[in-house]
C-alpha cells in the first residue's frame, strides 16, 4: 500500500506505457517472433529426421526447406526413395554437383521417417500461414493508425520508411523498433535515458575502487534482442561508422561488448531521428581518424611509454 500512496503524491516516476494501438502492434509482433522461433524448431526437427534416415540434405543445400529442399522432402513424404530421382528434383542453379547429390540423398528412410517428416512439415506450414495473418493483421493496424494521423505529424509508414535508411534495419526490424518504444520520443527525457531503458547501458558497480560487474541489465529484451541483430547487419557493411565502432572496441572489450554498444549508438541515432525528424548520416569508417590531433598524439606516446620508450614530439616545422 505504501508504493500506491508515493504513486499518488508524485513521488515516484511513471512506467513507460505506450497508446493502445502500439500495445497492439507490439503483442502482434512479439507473438510473430515466437511463431518464426517455432518454425525454426520444426526446421531443425527435419533436419534431425533426414540425419537419423542418413540423408545429409543440410550438407549441399543451405536451406533443406528452399525450393530444391522442399522437393526433395515432399517427395521422399510420397514414398520416393531412389537418390537419382530425387537428385532429379533440384533447381538447376544449384551449386552441388548430381555426385553430391546422390551421396547425400543415399540414405535409409523407412515409413517412421516419412511419417515424421510429414508431420514436422505441415506444423511447418501451419506456423506459415499463422505469421501471414499476422503480417496482414499488422499492415491493416499500420494503416489505421495512420488514418488517424493528424495533420503535420509522421505517419507510421514514413517512420518505418525512415529507420530503414539506417544500416542493419530492415522493414521487420523497424516495425519491431517502433512498437516497443513507440513514436513519441517526449517519453524520454534524453538518449540516454532510452538506451538505459533498453537494457544497452552498461552497470556502474564500483566499491572501494574496485571496479566489479558491469553487465547489462534485463531492461527489454524483445527490443535488445532486435537491437542486436540489427547490429550485427549492420557490422557487415563496409566503410560504415558501425563497423569502425565494432572493430576498434572488439579488440579491447572483446566481440559481445562491442556488439552492444553498436547496438547503444544505434538506439541513440533512432532516438534522434524519431524527435526531430531528421535523416540518418553516417559518419562513416573514418570517422575515428578524423579525432582531434591532440588526442591522437596523446594515445600514441602512452603506447610507447609503455613499451618502455620516452619520446620528445616537435612539429616538423620547428624540427626543420
Amino acid at each position: 500500500m505504501w508504493i500506491a500512496d508515493l504513486v499518488a503524491c508524485g513521488l515516484i516516476r511513471a512506467s513507460f506505457v505506450p497508446d493502445q494501438d502500439i500495445q497492439e502492434l507490439r503483442a502482434l509482433l512479439r507473438a510473430r517472433k515466437q511463431l518464426t522461433r517455432e518454425q525454426t524448431s520444426h526446421t531443425q526437427r527435419i533436419q534431425k529426421t533426414l540425419e537419423a534416415a542418413n540423408i545429409k540434405l543440410d550438407s549441399v543445400i543451405s536451406d533443406i526447406l528452399g525450393v530444391s529442399g522442399r522437393r526433395m522432402i515432399e517427395a521422399m513424404i510420397e514414398g520416393v526413395r531412389n537418390p537419382f530421382k530425387l537428385a532429379e528434383l533440384a533447381d538447376r542453379r544449384l551449386r552441388a554437383s548430381p555426385k553430391q547429390l546422390y551421396d547425400a540423398l543415399h540414405g535409409r528412410l523407412t515409413e517412421h521417417h516419412r511419417f515424421m517428416l510429414r508431420l514436422h512439415l505441415s506444423q511447418y506450414d501451419a506456423l506459415a500461414a499463422a505469421i501471414e495473418a499476422i503480417d496482414a493483421q499488422v499492415d491493416a493496424a499500420i494503416t489505421k493508425m495512420d488514418a488517424e494521423v493528424r495533420a503535420g505529424q509522421a505517419t507510421f509508414r514514413s517512420l518505418i520508411a525512415l529507420l530503414c535508411t539506417i544500416p542493419g534495419v530492415s522493414r521487420l526490424a523497424a516495425l519491431v523498433i517502433l512498437s516497443e518504444i513507440g513514436c513519441d520520443m517526449s517519453r524520454f527525457a534524453t538518449a540516454g535515458h532510452l538506451v538505459a531503458w533498453a537494457g544497452l547501458c552498461p552497470a556502474q558497480n564500483e566499491s572501494a575502487g574496485k571496479r566489479k560487474s558491469s553487465r547489462l541489465r534485463q531492461g527489454a529484451p524483445w527490443l535488445k534482442t532486435m537491437l542486436v541483430q540489427c547490429a550485427w547487419a549492420a557490422t557487415r557493411k563496409k566503410d560504415c561508422y558501425y563497423q569502425a565502432q565494432f572493430n576498434r572496441l572488439r579488440s579491447k572489450r572483446g566481440p559481445k561488448t562491442a556488439i552492444c554498444a553498436v547496438a547503444a549508438s544505434m538506439l541513440t541515432a533512432v532516438y534522434h531521428m524519431l524527435k526531430d525528424g531528421t535523416v540518418f548520416q553516417d559518419l562513416g569508417a573514418a570517422h575515428f581518424d578524423r579525432r582531434s590531433t591532440d588526442i591522437k598524439v596523446r594515445q600514441l606516446i602512452a603506447r610507447l611509454a609503455k613499451l618502455g620508450y620516452q619520446v620528445e614530439i616537435q612539429p616538423i616545422t620547428q624540427a626543420a
